[in-house]
C-alpha cells in the first residue's frame, strides 16, 4: 500500500537510542492547535499498524505521531531499555524534541500500550486522555490470572511464556522460520485473516528479521517481570490514574471480557467499548470503527470530505 504523501519519516537520537517516528498533520509550533495524538505499536508489528488511520486522524486536526519502539522497524535495537518505564521515557524526549508542550492523547496498542500506560502513570499531568487495547497490564490482578489459565480463549498468550524462556530459547527455535511464526499471530487473533494481508506480513517480517530486531522485540516480554514491580509500586505511590481511560478491543478477541476489570485497578474513570468484528489487530481489521472509538471519546467530530 502506498503512503499518503502527508506521512513524514524522520529520525531523532536520544541518549544512544535512534527512533524512528512518522507524523502527519501540523505540529503545534507550525500553526496547529496544539492537539497531539501518540500512536504507540505493539509486536511484533511496527508504526505500520496505523497506516489507515493516521491520515484520517490528522485530517481530524491532530498532530499525529507514530514512532516505531526501541528495537522495532527503523529504530535502535540496543541490548536493554525495554522495561515500559524506560521506553516511555524515549517517548517523552521524541515529545520533547517536537515541541509538544500541551497534554497528549495516547492510543497504545498490544505491547504498545503497555508503554502508553506506563508514560501515563510517569507524567499524568502531560496525558489528557489515555486509549488502551488488547494487552493484559502486568503488576494487575488480571495479568496474573490471565497467564495462570492456559484454556483462557485457547491459550491466546502462550507466547508470553514462551518468549520469557531464558538462554535466548525463543530465537533460536523461531530463527529460518520468521515468515510462517509472525504470520501465524496475524490469522490466528484476527476475526478476518486477510486483514494483514500477505503484502503487509512481508513488510513486519523484513523488519523483524533486521539484525537485533527478533531479540529486541523478545525481550520486550522478558521485561515484564521489571514491568509489573514497576506498575506495582507506581501505584502505591501515586495511586490510580484519574485521568480518563478507555479500553477497545475485539469483539472476536481476549481483551474485552477483562478488560474493565483490570483497567479499574489502575485507574478511576475508565469505559470500555468493543470494536465489532474485530480480533486482535483492531486498526488493520476495522479502522473505520476504530476511528468512530477515538472520536467519540475524545470528543472530535470526523473532518468534512
Amino acid at each position: 500500500m502506498d503512503e499518503p504523501q502527508q506521512f513524514h519519516h524522520n529520525m531523532f537520537r536520544h541518549g544512544g537510542v535512534r527512533t524512528h517516528y512518522v507524523t502527519a498533520g501540523t505540529p503545534p509550533g507550525e500553526g496547529g492547535d496544539g492537539r497531539t495524538l501518540v500512536l504507540v505499536h505493539g509486536w511484533p508489528q511496527t508504526w505500520r499498524e496505523f497506516r489507515l488511520i493516521v491520515g484520517p486522524l490528522a485530517a481530524d486536526g491532530w498532530f499525529v505521531v507514530a514512532p516505531d519502539v526501541r528495537g522495532a522497524g527503523g529504530s535502535s535495537k540496543p541490548e536493554g531499555g525495554y522495561d515500559k518505564q524506560t521506553m516511555a521515557r524515549d517517548l517523552r524526549a521524541l515529545l520533547d524534541h517536537l515541541g509538544v508542550t500541551t497534554p497528549v492523547t495516547l492510543f497504545g496498542h498490544d505491547l504498545g500500550m503497555l508503554v502508553t500506560y506506563a508514560y501515563a502513570t510517569l507524567y499524568p499531568d502531560d496525558v489528557d486522555r489515555l486509549i488502551v487495547a488488547e494487552a493484559p497490564i502486568p503488576g494487575t490482578k488480571v495479568y496474573e490470572s490471565v497467564l495462570a489459565t492456559t484454556a483462557f480463549s485457547k491459550d491466546p498468550l502462550w507466547h508470553f511464556h514462551f518468549h520469557g524462556a531464558p538462554d535466548n530459547a525463543a530465537e533460536q527455535l523461531i530463527a529460518g522460520n520468521e515468515f510462517a511464526y509472525i504470520r501465524s499471530f496475524y490469522v490466528k487473533l484476527s476475526a478476518n485473516p486477510d486483514a494483514i494481508p500477505i503484502s503487509e506480513a512481508e513488510h513486519y517480517v523484513a523488519d523483524y528479521t533486521a539484525p537485533g530486531a527478533m531479540r529486541a522485540g523478545i525481550e520486550l516480554f522478558r521485561a515484564f517481570e521489571k514491568d509489573a514491580q514497576d506498575n506495582q509500586r507506581v501505584l502505591a505511590d501515586k495511586g490510580k490514574l484519574t485521568l480518563p481511560v478507555l479500553g477497545i478491543g475485539g469483539t472476536a478477541s481476549f481483551f474485552l471480557p477483562v478488560a474493565e476489570q483490570m483497567l479499574s485497578e489502575v485507574a478511576e474513570d475508565v469505559t470500555v467499548q468493543p470494536i465489532e468484528e474485530s480480533g486482535h489487530w483492531l486498526a488493520e481489521e476495522q479502522p473505520d470503527k476504530v476511528l468512530e472509538r477515538l472520536r467519540e471519546f475524545t470528543h472530535v467530530p470526523r473532518a468534512a470530505a
